[in-house]
């Protein structure tokens, strides 16, 4: 029997990575009910961003810790500039109330998860100071 087909994946990603995957099924949602003028601008390019961010924070879970930095990087300008194109949706009343905050709010914290992520990599990759002690 097929009984996989039915079950949820393994836990094995990083908190950042599920809170981005469960926002990325919020965000699939409001995409097909944005007005056509933004659909297939704003909105394909917010999509677009949002699975680029998906496969930063991925390639950075398997890469030693010097080599994270960069995509943790890439992850946060991606996630910075999701937040603006999706406030200007907001602004021109391309998404309601309601759904712009129940996107901005985990956005936060995908942000505020990626710059603590961020910058416990900078503290391990920073030179160690010399003290002149023994």
């Amino acid at each position: 029997p097929r009984h996989f087909l039915n079950s949820t994946p393994p836990p094995c990603f990083l908190p950042v990575l599920l809170k981005l995957k469960t926002t990325y099924h919020l965000w699939f949602e409001c995409l097909n009910a944005l007005p056509k003028s933004h659909r297939y601008s704003l909105g394909q390019r917010i999509d677009t961003i949002l699975i680029e961010a998906i496969e930063s924070i991925s390639v950075a879970s398997f890469l030693n810790r010097e080599e994270k930095l960069p995509y943790v990087r890439v992850a946060i300008r991606k996630m910075d500039t999701v937040k603006v194109l999706l406030l200007i949706l907001w602004e021109t009343k391309s998404i309601d109330n309601k759904k712009y905050m129940a996107l901005s709010e985990p956005l936060d914290e995908i942000g505020r998860m990626l710059g603590g992520w961020f910058g416990q990599l900078s503290k391990q990759n920073s030179p160690i100071l010399m003290t002149g002690e023994k």
